[in-house]
């Protein structure tokens, strides 16, 4: 039997807080299953509860003992890709948000990989509208 075994009285408040405020359902029932392990509700009653697989209640305990609160969270990552003529796919995956300065860094680096002329093609994203973007370097 697995339990969520440690719990400061500050904490078992806070995530009170966060399952009873949090906007996001995913957090309110991660912060809510952390405090019925801890009432001593075992890992199959808890899927019962929030109908959900075992391995998903393993989950969230295991973020859970990892990160603490932000275990809660969902790990937003963002992706820019570059889909090059022979239909392979250049990507970059990231935590952060992606600026200009990113969108620049990721083209330097996919030049210097490319050995005949280029056309770039962007879509409508909103970074278009950032100047840096219109540099002769690309042209």
């Amino acid at each position: 039997m697995r339990f969520i075994t440690r719990l400061a009285t500050e904490t078992q408040q806070l995530l009170n807080t966060i399952e009873q405020k949090s906007k996001y359902y995913q957090v309110r029932n991660r912060a809510k299953s952390i405090l019925l392990s801890y009432q001593g509700y075992n890992i199959s009653q808890i899927m019962l509860i929030f109908n959900v697989s075992r391995n998903t209640v393993y989950n969230w305990f295991n973020n859970w003992e990892a990160d603490g609160l932000n275990g809660l969270y969902n790990l937003r990552l963002n992706v820019l890709g570059f889909m090059k003529t022979n239909n392979e796919l250049e990507s970059y995956i990231f935590e952060s948000s992606i600026n200009s300065d990113v969108v620049i860094g990721c083209i330097d680096n996919l030049s210097e990989k490319i050995r005949k002329e280029t056309v770039l093609m962007m879509d409508n994203a909103s970074i278009h509208q950032n100047i840096q973007l219109i540099l002769p370097r690309y042209l």
